[in-house]
């Protein structure tokens, strides 16, 4: 089975993973979510049978 030339396919990958680290990631992290899942409080809901009209 050949193999491939690693020099260009390693600089590719070792350069967007740089951009991805470096520029893109920071990014992400700084949004912040305006629902947060602690906040929320549970409810239940109250079940009732349903009328049937031929019974």
């Amino acid at each position: 089975m050949p193999q491939l030339n690693p020099s260009p396919w390693f600089f590719i990958m070792l350069l967007s993973w740089l951009t991805f680290s470096l520029i893109i990631q920071p990014k992400l992290l700084s949004f912040t979510h305006t629902n947060l899942p602690t906040s929320k409080v549970q409810t239940t809901m109250k079940t009732s049978p349903w009328p049937w009209p031929w019974t």
